[in-house]
């Protein structure tokens, strides 16, 4: 973890305007072919889900017993029909809004709990950054599959409940990447030339250490969405997460599992759609690691 934070650690000067930083960090990231097609299928994948009322064919809800588990290709249903007769097209449209908020959600939350633990630790030092860490690393030490699982098992299961649990299951980690970059940009020479001209504590965060470490933060958070999707689904397909009839892609890989034997292809078609859109969180993480890595 820490060697990631140092990877990514790409420190603009505090004289270099962040508008400038950030630009050049988009020209390098629009040379890299595989990140701007893995940011197009994230724009697309967004799109859908926010149009998925106008896109999708059919109700998702709605379905017929006369017509279950039709095969993908059938006249009028394109990818099929799932165990109920709902049209699987649209199923997959609309699953695409608790998919990415799962998805989404817990790491946006994540990053700025964990990201205000890290930098508060990393800044203090001492006693309290050793208290505060120590504590996070209770957490940590837990797998994230685990965690996750018992904490949706112990509040019970629902969307509201499952987000909790991934939040909490994503703060240790954010909050330790955090913490290493903090104690990086604390020892850097304006860092203490602020301290020595007499610069608050709150000052020297805000002006000098805010503008250098959330970039490296962010990035490590953005490679955690595909991680939190996976995870999420995993919840909805043991029955913690989202509750049915709701469209979503790991409920409908539980729902669709009896189907295996019947409509193989049919079936995996939520998980291709759980693969695609982590592959591509994870490469566009990748592509920013590498735009925002100045030294080269």
């Amino acid at each position: 973890m820490a060697a990631l934070a140092q990877h990514t650690l790409a420190a603009p000067a505090p004289a270099e305007k962040a508008d400038g930083y950030w630009i050049g960090v988009w020209r390098r990231l629009r040379r890299d072919p595989v990140a701007m097609v893995a940011l197009a299928v994230i724009v697309a994948l967004i799109l859908m889900a926010i149009l998925a009322p106008y896109l999708a064919p059919a109700d998702p809800l709605r379905g017929q017993s006369l017509r279950r588990l039709r095969p993908i290709g059938t006249a009028g249903f394109p990818l099929g029909t799932d165990e109920l007769g709902r049209d699987m097209l649209s199923r997959l449209i609309w699953g695409a809004r608790l998919s990415l908020f799962m998805g989404i959600t817990p790491v946006i939350l994540a990053f700025f709990v964990g990201s205000a633990i890290g930098i508060t630790a990393g800044y203090a030092g001492g006693r309290v950054g050793t208290v505060i860490m120590r504590t996070i690393d209770v957490f940590y030490a837990f797998p994230s599959v685990l965690l996750a699982v018992a904490l949706s098992g112990a509040l019970g299961s629902g969307t509201g409940n499952a987000l909790v649990s991934l939040t909490v299951v994503f703060v240790p980690q954010i909050a330790r990447v955090a913490e290493a970059v903090t104690t990086q940009v604390r020892q850097r020479d304006y860092v203490e030339a602020a301290r020595a001209s007499g610069a608050g504590p709150v000052t020297i965060v805000r002006v000098h250490v805010l503008g250098n470490v959330l970039g490296p933060i962010f990035v490590y958070a953005t490679s955690l969405i595909s991680v939190s999707m996976i995870l999420a689904s995993g919840l909805s397909f043991l029955g913690l997460g989202v509750q049915p009839p709701n469209p979503e892609w790991g409920l409908m890989l539980n729902t669709l599992r009896t189907a295996i034997y019947v409509q193989p292809w049919l079936a995996a078609l939520p998980g291709v759609m759980i693969f695609f859109t982590s592959i591509a969180f994870n490469l566009l993480a990748d592509g920013l690691r590498n735009a925002m890595d100045v030294k080269q």
